[in-house]
């Protein structure tokens, strides 16, 4: 076992970790902003010193994990902390930084007590994205959705009880099934463990994939939004503070995506070739069906929480493809609705702080009050609806010129429909665009708003230049998602 690896991967649990120990001896919101202004900076260097790193080890190194290290934990039931990346690990772990580096500037004004939460939360899904054991990954996953609750329940908006108490059940519901696939996985597979790269080399019987693949793809699409166990999510968000809501869209939902990939299609490859037909038909229709949504409401927060179901239907949509261009497409737009959707709900909480509303139909014309906030609104925008130069274009071509590829023609038939969302999502975009940003100004109270913060502008700035940086030059991160998807390649 390397002790450097076991360190460099195990200190994106132990950061937040301490962070959390120090909050506890807080005792004022400045000095909690401090810690996590400094712990969450100590994140971001280490993903990034972690993807050079990784990046260069790749280029001597074939093995399908990198950093891998292993430490027995329950010994009865073969349990190991067992830790290592790959390509798309080490682009979700960059990912997940950056939107807890963002989210923390856009939580300025909140306690202590809320940070605590908010640390527990981040161990969960960066221990999440850096397990290769099964139980330890469902560990860390039940870890990373406990304190949503009481995130959304405490500090949340509206109906937050309700909201909070939604989410609970749906994503508990979600839970259970997973640890039966898991357990499925554990008995089945002959192998009696629960290491993932251990189990690519077993062949699970086809008579076993069909029950386990529906329970695993079931569990991790629920909190992908998989229509039609999504209705949790758009009260969720709608109920949320703005940074919860921004680590709900951009960091816990990858959790589910990345899962799927993971462990239901690496492990199962076979029963999601018999059963894709049922989850492609069921993501399709959550594309279409979320941008249709988002089209009726008038709440800023529900058109971006429905058209977050749309764009995470699309990931499942171009994972359940089975082909590298496709599953190329769907970890680009993982890494891309991550930045956008979390830059919009910051945008979206930064215009509620100052007008104290988010219907459509009481803001006007506030391009001439809060310029700085309306520009990166229209820009998170055009990136949703997929204006080339930014990242929702990127990820989106690829999504449907793989799905394309198939010559059957009922994955044809749904790739047309799903692409239709895009024009849908021009009309819900531009709508909202024209109504609250141009015209003249009808509430003299939005007449003296004050535009953003240098805090605000740190949380939004960073986002964007994710978003405009995998729009230019997605050369960037498509060589590091190729070396992820090559053991896929292998098994499908």
């Amino acid at each position: 076992m390397n002790i450097f690896h076991l360190t460099l991967l195990s200190s994106f649990v132990v950061v937040p970790l301490l962070m959390l120990v120090v909050l506890f001896l807080c005792r004022n919101a400045r000095q909690a902003r401090t810690v996590m202004v400094i712990g969450s900076s100590i994140l971001l260097m280490l993903a990034m010193v972690l993807t050079l790193l990784f990046v260069r080890e790749r280029a001597v190194s074939n093995a399908p994990m990198l950093f891998v290290s292993d430490l027995v934990w329950y010994a009865p039931l073969n349990i190991h902390y067992s830790i290592g990346v790959d390509g798309i690990s080490t682009l979700m772990l960059l990912l997940s930084a950056i939107i807890v580096f963002a989210a923390v500037f856009s939580s300025w004004q909140m306690n202590r007590d809320y940070f605590l939460w908010f640390c527990l939360l981040i161990i969960g899904a960066f221990g999440f994205f850096i397990s290769t054991d099964l139980f330890t990954m469902f560990m860390f996953y039940e870890t990373a959705l406990i304190p949503m609750y009481l995130l959304v329940g405490i500090w949340g908006t509206g109906k937050k009880e309700y909201a909070a108490m939604k989410l609970a059940l749906m994503l508990m519901g979600a839970s259970a099934l997973l640890l039966m696939g898991i357990l499925g996985i554990y008995y089945t597979s002959g192998a009696k463990t629960m290491n993932v790269q251990t189990l690519i080399d077993m062949n699970i019987p086809l008579m076993h994939q069909y029950w386990i693949f529906p329970l695993i793809f079931i569990g991790f699409g629920t909190l992908c939004a998989l229509f039609p166990f999504h209705t949790w999510s758009p009260d969720g968000y709608a109920s949320a503070p703005s940074a919860v809501s921004m680590l709900h869209a951009g960091l816990l939902k990858k959790l589910g995506a990345y899962g799927c990939f993971r462990v239901a299609i690496c492990l199962m490859p076979q029963g999601a070739h018999e059963l894709s037909w049922i989850f492609i038909t069921l993501a399709a229709t959550g594309v279409v069906y979320g941008a249709f949504c988002a089209v009726r409401q008038t709440d800023l927060k529900y058109i971006n929480a429905y058209s977050s179901v749309s764009h995470c239907g699309l990931i499942l949509f171009a994972i359940m493809m089975l082909n590298e261009t496709a599953m190329k497409g769907a970890v680009l737009q993982m890494l891309s609705h991550g930045l956008m959707a979390a830059l919009f709900f910051a945008v979206i909480g930064m215009i509620y702080s100052r007008t104290h509303t988010r219907q459509l139909n009481e803001m006007s014309g506030l391009m001439k009050v809060i310029p700085f906030l309306s520009i990166i609104y229209i820009i998170a925008g055009f990136a949703s609806l997929g204006l080339p130069g930014l990242s929702g274009f990127v990820a989106e071509m690829n999504i449907f010129v793989g799905a394309f590829e198939h010559d059957d023609i009922f994955r044809r038939v749904l790739t047309i429909a799903a692409t239709g969302s895009i024009v849908i999502t021009a009309v819900y975009i531009l709508q909202a665009v024209g109504k609250i940003f141009y015209g003249s100004v009808t509430n003299e109270k939005h007449r003296q708003l004050p535009d953003a913060f240098w805090y605000d502008k740190v949380s939004t700035l960073i986002l964007l230049a994710g978003v405009i940086l995998i729009g230019l030059a997605p050369f960037l991160v498509s060589g590091i998602i190729e070396d992820g998807l090559s053991v896929f390649q292998l098994r499908i």
